[in-house]
């Protein structure tokens, strides 16, 4: 599990924006499509490491994830 504190301050290394959490296995960013994932409890902000989630994934991701900032 993410530590809430670690979350509010974990932004994409892409564009420095928020991200959305799924399931603490997922930190995903809406606005460029791209997942990272998490690994035993670390998430992995790696440019080069994160992949391009298609239309469908998104709109689940969405519907189920909660914004990574609890503010």
């Amino acid at each position: 599990m993410v530590d809430d504190s670690l979350l509010s301050i974990l932004v994409c290394p892409a564009d420095r924006g928020p991200l959305v959490l799924l399931d603490d296995e997922l930190l995903y960013n809406p606005r460029l499509r791209r997942a990272y994932r998490i690994e035993d409890g670390i998430p992995v902000l790696l440019i080069d490491e994160a992949r391009d989630v298609d239309e469908h994934e998104h709109a689940r991701i969405m519907a189920q994830g909660r914004p990574a900032d609890p503010r």
